[in-house]
């Protein structure tokens, strides 16, 4: 090994001078350890097998100190020195725990405190969210090596270190890698319906009458949410709920809700015990869990003009063959509608959010005119929820923000439910801000630089795909064996992030103009071109745009701090 004046990088990151008293040191007392003798000579061919590189990091010296050994035949001595990094790696580990321990508990909130992936979701800090905050990093550290071995499996090594390059260089953002669970779904119930929970591992029988479907629903949403990383919506709720009051008090129910409906001293009405019901299941539904690190569910649900509605579940039929009644559901969609608008005056309430679905005409009118002035009528009242327009009801909003599209795999910005049996297995966003500006400040053209990180992308998600179906093979996704989730119409998403902020630094106006127009249409056109490019007929791709969540506002302070132009504070 040539002596010269090397700069490695620490395990932290930064940059120190090359020493090789350090590794003679290091390697001495390896020898010393096992009791084996050694001299000047022996030290000196050892480390004439080493190949120091500038920037080399100090796993990359320790990797090579190993191979010289065994080469060299000192096996004893090399074991005594793995076993010397792995107890130190242990002990910056739990210097590292202790550190994130007391951080965590001078921390302001939950919120501030979480160093991975703060959740919205989590509004208290206590022992709970410490002991879910706690392993997270190991999780992350499982789950990047589980995916860059699928990688160099299906493709290659060097592959495998583009992507770690790109995500520890914040240039693309592996969501929820905190959690070996695919990301989201919009489920269908029928399995409940007809089975309860015994499929997914529960122990709850299927619901045979109101009160049943509601303390089952809480259940069953609970035990579906502690096997997904995100959202868990349930698009069928309220014509479920509709059939079992129905059942209860007549199909014509929802035409005398003030009729009184029990003989206690309270007296309830119809219309009393149906909001009841409505609060225990979304209070309930509020609470945090413990299959969740103390997060509340991320719970979606949908409302259905009349079209919608037949387009999706005109040839349903519940268990003892009789169909959905939509002058039923229509006045329970609305009532809750009303009801949790009403609510959420009195407390914070995050869950469900709702997405409106609207049949359109040519001319982009709500087909649908009771429903269409109904959902202006509820804007007009503060609600706020989602709206979902679309021509066609091939084309469904469904889980958190993806479009499940039929015909067709492109863009969408839409949040909420919408889509039965649906969702997205995966996200792997995409910085746009630094791919933009990194391209451009090193002469490249920004595009065909988009390009190969896409490419890229795609080929990460197709990796964690065969990862989650090694999942399923194995018996441990009972969410795609019972039929929740249809593992055919999950997408691999591909999200962006930091869109607005890369045209701003390419000097344009954020307006309805032509320039801005076409910016943006090149970059969605590209991944839609990707997408269409690696779609088969077992794999699905979108592209979703992740709004300035935790996300947006990590990237925002990553891109600050190593110098590129970030507009927004």
């Amino acid at each position: 090994m040539e002596i010269k004046n090397f700069t490695i990088t620490k395990r932290d990151g930064s940059k120190d001078s090359f020493s090789l008293d350090k590794i003679m040191n290091a390697i001495v007392k390896a020898f010393e350890s096992v009791n084996v003798p050694s001299d000047l000579g022996t030290i000196s061919k050892i480390i004439s097998h080493l190949d120091i590189k500038d920037d080399i990091t100090v796993e990359d010296i320790q990797n090579q100190v190993e191979e010289a050994l065994m080469r060299e035949g000192f096996y004893k001595v090399a074991k005594s020195f793995m076993l010397y990094r792995q107890q130190h790696t242990e002990d910056r580990e739990t210097l590292a725990k202790l550190q994130f321990l007391s951080d965590y508990m001078e921390s302001a909130n939950a919120a501030t405190s979480s160093k991975f992936d703060a959740n919205a979701n989590v509004e208290h800090k206590n022992i709970a969210t410490l002991i879910g905050e706690l392993p997270k990093s190991n999780f992350i550290r499982l789950n990047r090596r589980l995916l860059t071995e699928r990688i160099k499996k299906m493709y290659d090594k060097e592959l495998a270190d583009k992507y770690i390059d790109l995500l520890t260089h914040h240039f693309i953002y592996k969501n929820d890698e905190t959690s070996l669970a695919n990301y989201c779904a919009s489920i269908t119930m029928y399995p409940w319906l007809i089975g309860g929970t015994t499929a997914i591992g529960g122990n709850s029988t299927a619901p045979t009458n109101l009160k049943s479907f509601a303390g089952g629903f809480i259940n069953m949403v609970f035990m579906v949410s502690s096997m997904l990383a995100g959202a868990c919506a349930t698009p069928e709720f309220l014509m479920y709920m509709n059939y079992f009051i129905g059942n209860e008090y007549g199909k014509d129910y929802w035409q005398h809700p003030d009729q009184q409906a029990d003989l206690s001293l309270k007296k309830r009405s119809i219309d009393k015990v149906i909001t009841d019901y409505f609060e225990q299941i979304v209070y309930s539904l509020n609470q945090p869990t413990g299959a969740r690190n103390y997060q509340a569910v991320f719970w979606n649900v949908a409302y259905y003009d009349r079209y919608y509605f037949e387009s999706i579940f005109g040839e349903f039929y519940f268990p003892d063959g009789s169909k959905p009644d939509w002058d039923g559901l229509s006045w329970l969609q609305k009532r809750f509608m009303k009801w949790f608008n009403q609510e959420r005056t009195k407390t914070l309430l995050t869950f469900p959010v709702e997405t409106m679905a609207l049949l359109v005409d040519e001319n982009g009118e709500p087909k649908d005119k009771e429903w269409g002035e109904f959902t202006a009528e509820m804007y007009a009242e503060g609600h706020s929820f989602f709206t979902y327009m679309s021509d066609n009801a091939d084309s469904l909003s469904s889980c958190c923000r993806l479009r499940n599209e039929i015909t067709d795999n492109g863009f969408s910005y839409t949040l909420g439910a919408g889509g039965v049996s649906t969702g997205s297995k995966s996200v792997l966003t995409i910085n746009l801000n630094r791919c933009v500006q990194y391209a451009v400040n090193h002469k490249m053209d920004y595009l065909e630089y988009l390009g190969q990180v896409i490419d890229l992308c795609h080929k990460v998600q197709l990796a964690y795909n065969e990862n989650l179906k090694d999942l399923q093979a194995h018996g441990m996704l009972p969410l795609f064996d019972a039929g929740y989730i249809n593992i055919a119409r999950q997408y691999l998403t591909i999200g962006i992030n930091g869109l607005v902020e890369a045209a701003e630094f390419m000097g344009l106006k954020i307006t309805p103009n032509d320039d801005y127009k076409k910016f943006v249409q090149s970059i969605l056109g590209l991944i839609e071109k990707y997408n269409k490019q690696y779609r088969t007929k077992d794999v699905m791709f979108n592209c979703e745009m992740i709004p300035a969540e935790n996300v947006g506002v990590k990237h925002a302070k990553w891109d600050r701090e190593d110098g590129y132009f970030v507009p927004r504070r």
